[in-house]
């Protein structure tokens, strides 16, 4: 039998909101089997803080006022984790992935995430690893984080997941306290290699086959799973 496949679809720059509703939709897609495969979506967004099921209020240091003045949105969302950021520079990415066709265990799959984007920054030359209690992914023995993840899943099917930081400016994190640990430092590639930053599209390319890999999947790029009016209504009926 054909190997099961990941289905990519790239985003481009995308308003935070807007990519919910989609991601929200394609989720629900999934879980019907309307979709039949596993899928990626890969998308950068305007500067956005959002806040996880784990937030703590004192872990956002700014107030929504400020946030406005720098053009920074604020979300609250039902992801895992805590607080962070989305911006410019960094490559998001929400894999829709049926775990009842991997492993029913989303401690399995956050790791795998973890594993996954891993092996994508070792093709850039950057040793990372995880940090033993923390989720994401981490450089410098540990010492910088470069990676953040936060999901969430119904009837097995995940959504939300991993934000990657490629140029992204890191002085947007100075607004929180990221991910709500204390004195983290946060990193990026073109910090780890002096500026000599890679391709947007040859991170994407990596993180694409590395998550491929790391659930046994075939990658394959697809155009629009959804149109925009049905994900408009869908996501006005869910709010």
């Amino acid at each position: 039998m054909p190997p099961d496949e990941l289905w990519v679809e790239h985003l481009g720059l995308m308003p935070y909101a807007d990519a919910l509703d989609y991601q929200r939709a394609v989720a629900r897609a999934r879980i019907s089997g309307e979709i039949a495969q596993d899928v990626l979506l890969l998308v950068e967004h305007p500067p956005v803080v959002t806040l996880g099921r784990g937030s703590k209020e004192r872990h956002l240091l700014a107030s929504p006022e400020l946030l406005a003045s720098r053009g920074i949105e604020l979300f609250e969302v039902e992801r895992g984790g805590d607080v962070t950021f989305h911006g410019p520079g960094q490559l998001v990415g929400y894999p829709i992935i049926d775990l009842k066709r991997h492993r029913r265990d989303l401690h399995w799959y956050l790791r795998t995430l973890e594993a996954s984007l891993i092996d994508a920054l070792a093709e850039f030359g950057i040793a990372a690893e995880r940090n033993v209690g923390f989720t994401g992914v981490w450089t410098q023995g540990a010492g910088r984080k470069i990676a953040s993840i936060g999901v969430h899943a119904r009837d097995w099917v995940t959504w939300h997941g991993f934000a990657l930081n490629v140029s992204t400016d890191l002085s947007y994190f100075d607004v929180m306290v990221p991910c709500g640990i204390e004195a983290v430092t946060m990193t990026s590639i073109a910090r780890e290699l002096s500026g000599n930053t890679p391709e947007m599209s040859r991170v994407e390319y990596a993180a694409i086959a590395a998550l491929a890999s790391a659930f046994a999947l075939m990658p394959r790029e697809v155009g629009r799973l959804l149109d925009d009016s049905r994900v408009t209504a869908e996501g006005r009926a869910a709010r």
